[in-house]
């Protein structure tokens, strides 16, 4: 039951604090850790089984070094010999592992941008939080692009760390951000990273299998209860879930597209080239910035009835 107050109390402090943006965030210094040991590591002229193992080692340390971490902090809170001690630490800890609010505002502003017509700055700011090229999207492309993210993001940015605390309390959440975080550095399938990066991505895809079909159930039952179509959610993720390139993304992606009526996937384009991604859902509904707002509903919906389940199990 400690655990559940824990994570409660970490999304209550996501919500009325949010993501403060400091040199000595967790998730900062997980990064700058990577990037350490990627130069100690990576070299152009290593072959590629060299990479492989190399990334490899980069992996085992960075999730060695961040579980030791989260250890230590759990020490350092119980010294203080007070239950309430231990909690608010762990929450606030917990609290920089999700980031519910980071999207809603990220989603919102891109909403706000919208509806007053300033598609360049909308251009500008969805670049923010999508890899593809966005000086050329459209209104609609815009829309498609933040629901893509805040689908996918809805899975590696709140339910899996909140599940992994669940299954193992802060040192395993912590863990599992530091594979994300190594997944979101590394995890290219480029000349630089294609190998190197290799056992990060793989992994990222192996903490993410459960949570990801975790979320699609709970994007269903949070359409039902925001009265979407949560039918719709549960077909489309049936039939294209398993379209989309990664073995994890479409199973929120779909579920979303399904409950707004809406079609994601398409052309996307990086660096000059473009890429089709597979359709997520039928385009019954024309892309709105509207839309943007069902996504954030359908997150911190999702989110909730995440905390409440864990409570009652």
């Amino acid at each position: 039951m400690n655990l559940m107050i824990t994570a409660v109390a970490a999304f209550l402090f996501d919500a009325l604090i949010g993501d403060p943006r400091s040199k000595f965030h967790p998730v900062v210094l997980i990064g700058n850790l990577i990037s350490f040991l990627e130069k100690f590591f990576r070299r152009d002229s290593d072959g590629y089984i060299k990479k492989i193992c190399k990334g490899g080692i980069l992996v085992s340390l960075v999730l060695a070094i961040s579980y030791g971490a989260g250890v230590l902090i759990l020490i350092l809170a119980t010294l203080t010999k007070s239950l309430t001690v231990k909690i608010f630490v762990e929450a606030i800890v917990l609290s920089f592992m999700i980031s519910p609010r980071s999207l809603a505002e990220a989603g919102r502003e891109l909403y706000y941008l919208l509806t007053v017509g300033n598609l360049a700055q909308a251009r500008y700011k969805v670049g923010w939080i999508v890899g593809r090229d966005t000086n050329y999207l459209n209104e609609a492309e815009i829309v498609r692009a933040t629901i893509e993210t805040v689908s996918e993001n809805t899975v590696d940015g709140i339910i899996s760390p909140l599940f992994y605390f669940a299954v193992g309390g802060l040192p395993l959440a912590i863990a599992y951000r530091a594979v994300n975080t190594m997944d979101s550095m590394l995890g290219y399938k480029n000349e630089k990273y294609f190998y190197f990066g290799r056992v990060a991505a793989r992994l990222d895809d192996v903490a993410n299998f459960i949570p990801a079909r975790i979320t699609a159930i709970l994007f269903i039952a949070a359409a039902f209860i925001l009265r979407l179509d949560y039918k719709n959610a549960f077909d489309m993720m049936k039939r294209d879930a398993h379209k989309h390139p990664s073995p994890n993304g479409g199973y929120a992606e779909a579920t979303v597209a399904g409950a707004l009526n809406i079609q994601l996937g398409g052309i996307n384009s990086y660096f000059g080239v473009p890429h089709f991604r597979a359709y997520m859902g039928d385009p019954n509904e024309i892309l709105e910035p509207a839309h943007i707002l069902g996504a954030i509903r359908l997150m911190y919906t999702a989110t909730v009835i995440f905390l409440c389940l864990s409570i009652i199990i």
